[in-house]
């Protein structure tokens, strides 16, 4: 494979930081990286391959000249500065919600729909919610098996989906509590979240859903390629510092047993199946941090329906949620 010109936009933020370790770790032929931040980064250094490797502000970098760029840096930034990148040339893997439900740029799981990688008019590809990439990838492989009609999801998201400041945030609320003190909730957080549960994911919207509940349902249609599944979200924050947790119930057309469900996640790409009850196995977040296969396990029958099987998925949201995702994409782009 060629090697390619990348620049990284939120290089020095936790995903971007884990664009680049996944880029060294996979081994992707990267001739030149261009590290890009906001101009309160500009000028710290980010490692790359043993190198110390400065940051540019975005705001500043002309993309002439880049093949890939990766966007990491919020949704803003994404709407302002990956058209501009688009348009010198680059092909433009975003990691925000910025374009991931415009008709133009396809939003791409690699395990579920590559193919879908290659149309892209605007010259750009979106990469989905981080909560939304494990259930499809989970998914996917039974509803080709047996066509989902019907999704329930509910999600355990940790903290490191909301940024650095909210893993800080949780820190120090633990803290304060553990200590007998009483922490004030925020700044990230609306309530405290040491030792909390909050059902509340992005704003509120005027049907009682939040934003990241929104995302999941819209954006699992759009991957599966079916907007006849009707699917419900749930999300919650909990304070688990790295790797989202998700509890489905799915309706299938056809029936499909425990077993098959089995035999097909077993065999399924991206899929590491964890599923031994009686010897106390099923996923834990604490296993998937740091790691890139979607954990599956306690697949079982719902008794209140014969076409429904439940199932528990957990993800490191930082690398198969938004990371290793975004750099598999640049691969197919690539060609390897």
């Amino acid at each position: 494979m060629t090697p390619r010109t990348v620049a990284v936009a939120g290089a020095t933020g936790a995903v971007g930081g884990a664009m680049l370790a996944v880029l060294e770790e996979r081994g992707f032929p990267v001739a030149a990286l261009h590290a890009l931040a906001s101009s309160r980064g500009a000028g710290r250094t980010v490692r790359f391959r043993g190198r110390e490797i400065p940051v540019v502000d975005l705001a500043r970098f002309d993309f002439a000249g880049v093949d890939l760029a990766l966007f990491s840096a919020g949704g803003a930034v994404s709407l302002e500065h990956a058209p501009r990148a688009a348009a010198a040339g680059a092909v433009v893997i975003d990691n925000t919600s910025a374009f991931r439900m415009d008709p133009d740029v396809p939003l791409v799981v690699p395990e579920v729909n590559p193919e879908a990688a290659a149309d892209r008019p605007r010259g750009i590809i979106a990469n989905p919610n981080c909560s939304t990439i494990q259930l499809v990838v989970a998914l996917a492989p039974l509803h080709r098996r047996a066509r989902l009609e019907r999704i329930i999801v509910s999600t355990y998201q940790s903290v490191s989906g909301a940024g650095a400041r909210a893993m800080d945030e949780l820190a120090a609320s633990t803290r304060a509590l553990l200590a007998g003190e009483s922490p004030v909730p925020g700044p990230v957080f609306p309530h405290v979240i040491g030792f909390n549960c909050l059902p509340q994911i992005d704003a509120f919207l005027d049907d009682g859903y939040t934003g990241e509940e929104r995302k999941m349902m819209r954006e699992t249609r759009k991957i599966l390629g079916d907007d006849d599944i009707r699917v419900s979200a749930t999300c919650v924050r909990v304070p688990v510092m790295r790797g989202h947790a998700e509890a489905v119930n799915a309706q299938f057309a056809s029936p499909l047993s425990p077993e098959e469900a089995r035999e097909i996640l077993s065999r399924a790409p991206g899929v590491e199946l964890v599923d031994d009850p009686a010897g106390r196995r099923y996923p834990l977040q604490s296993d998937c941090a740091g790691r890139d296969p979607v954990l599956v396990g306690r697949i079982r029958r719902d008794p209140s329906h014969p076409r429904c099987l439940d199932l528990w998925v957990v993800a490191d949201n930082l690398r198969k949620g938004a990371a290793t995702n975004a750099v598999q994409i640049a691969e197919i782009v690539a060609g390897r």
